[in-house]
């Protein structure tokens, strides 16, 4: 199995940690999206989105973040992060597309470089958008945990898609230096993921790529 993978890539570093909790090993391939190697012809080809993370396992090829997890699931169901019964997964989803869906897309580095090269916007105001949708979304977030989750990880005891959407999100505000305060119920979440060995091996710091 390859995981082609950039270190700072909050949806990489989702598929590492589901990687992490099932145990699986795999083979590091980096791809340095600061300098547009998911744009190169020949990676587009294995991987239509052109971005990151890209899961190979035998004759599978397959990209998007949670289309991998729901995957890997599927194939390797031991430690399961998406639950079977019908109420525990839509609750998981629901969280984890309030991340996926609604906070990624509108801050993720294509975003992020287009306000920059394209629109000229200033670092100041780049800044500023970043943690507008960070706000939007952490409340919304926060909310979700407050009314449905439970137990260390954002709904019991074990960690679900959830805690691997929410971690790599936190992780980037953080970065960003965005105010997590007003966000409680996640930061516990959050501080509880980092201390364990799963999330550890999967953190970007851990990955052969870093700094590179």
């Amino acid at each position: 199995m390859q995981l082609y993978s950039f270190f700072n890539s909050s949806t990489s570093y989702r598929v590492r940690i589901a990687l992490a909790l099932k145990g699986l090993s795999y083979e590091y391939m980096p791809v340095d999206i600061r300098k547009g190697a998911h744009r190169d012809p020949g990676y587009v080809a294995h991987n239509p989105s052109a971005n990151v993370p890209l899961l190979v396992d035998g004759d599978v090829e397959l990209g998007q973040s949670l289309a991998i997890i729901d995957y890997l699931d599927a194939k390797y169901p031991q430690s399961r992060l998406i639950p079977e019964d019908p109420m525990a997964r839509a609750r998981v989803l629901e969280f984890a597309y309030a991340i996926a869906c609604d906070i990624h897309p509108v801050n993720n580095l294509r975003i992020l470089k287009y306000l920059v090269g394209e629109l000229k916007v200033s670092e100041e105001q780049k800044n500023t958008w970043y943690a507008h949708w960070i706000a939007e979304g952490m409340s919304a977030v926060e909310r979700l945990l407050e009314r449905h989750g439970k137990g260390p990880y954002a709904f019991g005891d074990a960690p679900t898609a959830a805690d691997c959407c929410l971690v790599p999100q936190v992780a980037n505000a953080l970065r960003m230096k965005c105010d997590l305060a007003p966000y409680p119920r996640a930061m516990a979440v959050f501080e509880h993921c980092q201390a364990q060995e799963a999330f550890k091996q999967a953190a970007p710091s851990a990955q052969p790529d870093f700094n590179n």
